[in-house]
């Protein structure tokens, strides 16, 4: 799998997202695909991962260039959602266009590699992130410290756009 960041947009949000922000997150997805960005990377964790690669599901059914890749921190990660989330999350999984098992087994730290990868193959992140610590925190901050475009959906967000500087443009 090979991915240009310039045109890869990646998610980070809360497992307790509940679809309320289902119009802002298909406008925004149709707003980065008219500036050019093709490519969308879901880590497929239960909340609004998943909800943002339904999302991109219906992008590409209007657009047939859009690409889904599922970002997997281990190999079995379904293996312990609900039988619901499970049945979502392999339907999913089976319409991506790529996916990419960053290891073999759970493993500490596994949910930061794959962090990781989705910050630094993006050029900009969508985010439903309400300011509480954890994974989501740790995946906003990243994109920040690595001058990421952040777009938060989340109500109690303070700036919903954080645009990164177009030095090298």
């Amino acid at each position: 799998m090979i991915l240009n960041p310039r045109t890869c947009v990646a998610f980070t949000g809360h497992r307790t997202y509940r679809d309320e922000a289902r119009a802002a997150l298909s406008r925004t997805l149709e707003e980065l695909y008219v500036r050019g960005f093709r490519t969308f990377l879901s880590g497929m964790a239960v909340g609004f991962d998943l909800a943002a690669a339904e999302a991109v599901l219906e992008l590409r059914a209007r657009h047939s260039d859009v690409r889904l890749v599922a970002a997997i921190p281990f190999q079995g990660q379904d293996r312990h959602f609900r039988a619901a989330e499970r049945d979502r999350y392999l339907r999913i999984l089976a319409q991506a266009d790529d996916a990419e098992t960053l290891a073999p087994a759970y493993s500490r730290g596994c949910y930061a590699l794959r962090n990781d990868f989705l910050v630094d193959h993006a050029r900009v992140v969508v985010a439903w992130y309400d300011g509480s610590p954890g994974g989501t925190r740790y995946t906003v901050e990243r994109a920040l410290r690595r001058n990421r475009e952040l777009h938060n959906l989340h109500p109690a967000a303070e700036s919903p756009v954080i645009p990164a500087p177009e030095l090298f443009d």
